[in-house]
């Protein structure tokens, strides 16, 4: 079992920087891979990022790439996303994920959720 807990939200202005965290529970965090999910008012949960048991592995939406990375420190049991160059299309509730077969951008393959973390761009 795997409890994941979102923070890093919050309001920032377009062209500004977050870091959002995925902080998990569980001995075994290392052996999951981790994705990153977005989900804007009235749209379909989107991918975002995701990256392999061992952080060597990193996949981005094309929409985020460039200006997001994803990077994990398995001995803190932690997964960041550190943000730049935010856009208010990049505004929604950010969730993490955890899946034990691989880092995909399919939300199905995800076992464990968090409950997300609001991010608001203005412009």
């Amino acid at each position: 079992q795997v409890q994941l807990v979102e923070s890093g939200g919050g309001w920032v202005q377009a062209g500004g920087s977050l870091t959002l965290s995925c902080a998990a529970s569980g001995r075994t965090f290392s052996s999951y891979a981790v994705g990153w999910f977005r989900q804007a008012p009235g749209k379909e949960r989107e991918f975002v990022a995701a990256i392999n048991w061992s952080g060597g592995g990193v996949n981005y939406a094309d929409s985020v790439k460039g200006r997001f990375t994803l990077s994990r420190d398995n001995g803190k049991n932690t997964v960041y996303l550190q943000m730049n160059s935010l856009k208010p299309e990049d505004a929604a509730v950010y969730y993490c994920a955890a899946s034990y077969t691989g880092w995909s951008s399919d939300p199905t393959e995800y076992d464990y959720w968090g409950q997300g973390t609001q991010v608001t761009v203005s412009s």
